[in-house]
């Protein structure tokens, strides 16, 4: 009778959290931040590569980092 009040409250509290949002999966996938580790121009260049930033807009914010 024990063990099965044990389980009931682990699987409640479980529930509970599960009901709240927490998932495993989330916690797995995750990268951990990198900015801290790039340069400003590595961030440029990463930017223009995903599309964030047209041209025009790299090439004179590229300028203004190399003066």
């Amino acid at each position: 009778m024990m063990g099965f009040g044990l389980i009931f409250i682990l699987l409640v509290i479980g529930a509970v959290a599960y009901a709240m949002g927490w998932r495993p999966q989330q916690y797995i996938n995750q990268q951990p931040m990198q900015s801290s580790q790039q340069t400003p121009m590595e961030i440029l260049n990463d930017r223009y590569a995903r599309g964030e930033i047209g041209r025009e807009e790299y090439l004179q914010l590229r300028s203004d980092l190399e003066k």
